[in-house]
């Protein structure tokens, strides 16, 4: 569905329209931009079961998700918060296709109003949200990669008062850590108080799940913050 620059104005202010009208606890089905955009996720989700190797559908979700850009816009500018399984769904493909503030920008709205994911998905939101960029941060990690620091703690911020199994918000407390130590060692200390921030990250991650990974971590965190502190006594 390839859209005029004036057809994507017009489907964002239809969109924003809808939303305005649909109060929060309705469902947007039965409007017509919703009905329509609901039929091309469902074409769109189709064409990605075809679609084997899970690197090819990221790219896929890459390339489709710009059809989508006028319509989730037009919701989160006026949306009251009914539910709908296009904005939900799009949050998550901008999250596989790593575009993580994207993906947050619709994360907002969708926890806001507490929207939930359609059926097929066996996790809440606020979980869901979490665990897709703390594995994709410790995954990127792992890699020797790095992570953008500032989704992390978005993320974190967003999901703090969600609820969620202690493992997947010990994921996000450990990718938080890592990121923080991230380059530290006794020639690049860091910001003041970034060696102590991460540290008690590490603590807070293996409180809420022993094996989560980051005990190692820590040991060498706080090997490297007692040569920063120097001798005692």
């Amino acid at each position: 569905m390839s859209l005029t620059l004036a057809q994507r104005t017009q489907l964002r202010k239809r969109a924003a329209q809808e939303a305005a009208l649909t109060a929060p606890t309705a469902l947007m089905d039965g409007l017509s931009n919703y009905e329509l955009m609901l039929a091309k996720l469902q074409q769109d989700q189709l064409r990605l079961q075809q679609v084997q190797s899970t690197q090819h559908k990221a790219l896929v979700k890459a390339e489709l998700l710009g059809e989508y850009k006028p319509y989730i816009d037009g919701v989160l500018s006026a949306g009251r918060g009914a539910q709908d399984d296009v904005v939900t769904t799009v949050m998550l493909w901008r999250f596989d296709a790593g575009d993580w503030t994207g993906g947050l920008d619709v994360a907002v709205y969708v926890l806001q109003h507490g929207l939930k994911m359609p059926n097929r998905f066996n996790r809440t939101t606020g979980c869901l949200v979490a665990e897709e960029v703390a594995e994709a941060a410790l995954k990127a990690q792992k890699a020797g990669e790095s992570f953008p620091i500032d989704v992390m703690v978005r993320t974190a911020d967003l999901t703090e008062k969600q609820d969620m199994p202690d493992e997947v918000r010990a994921k996000l407390k450990l990718a938080l850590g890592r990121g923080n130590l991230e380059g530290l060692d006794a020639t690049n200390p860091g910001q003041l108080g970034q060696l102590q921030t991460g540290i008690d990250l590490l603590k807070r991650a293996i409180e809420l799940h022993d094996h989560c990974g980051g005990k190692k971590d820590l040991e060498r965190a706080e090997r490297l913050l007692k040569k920063l502190a120097g001798p005692t006594g």
